[in-house]
């Protein structure tokens, strides 16, 4: 399997991006996911995405533009701890869905 991304935001573009292979998910999952993605680049900036890797596990990724003064390197890591341990059911679930799907 390929990589395919679930979804994302951009602090650049205050855009929040849902993959439409992922339209059937339900609409507090969508809305948590969304919550989950703004608000991250609301407190550190760049662009933030959620991924599931070639063997279905979900991913947080994070950039920024080059020369980005902004973006908070320091806390990117810990926020991205902080949403691993509060959300993980939330990504628990979404992996399964997503090798269910894929399967």
């Amino acid at each position: 399997m390929e990589e395919v991304v679930l979804c994302g935001a951009s602090a650049y573009n205050k855009k929040f991006y849902l993959n439409e292979e992922f339209r059937g998910l339900p609409a507090q999952v969508k809305d948590e996911l969304k919550i989950m993605c703004v608000l991250f680049t609301e407190d550190i900036g760049g662009i933030f995405q959620l991924v599931f890797d070639g063997e279905g596990n979900l991913e947080f990724r994070t950039s920024c533009d080059e020369g980005d003064l902004l973006y908070d390197d320091i806390g990117c890591a810990l926020k991205i701890k902080e949403l691993q341990r509060k959300k993980q059911d939330l990504l628990e679930g979404l992996q399964l869905y997503y090798r269910l799907l894929g399967a």
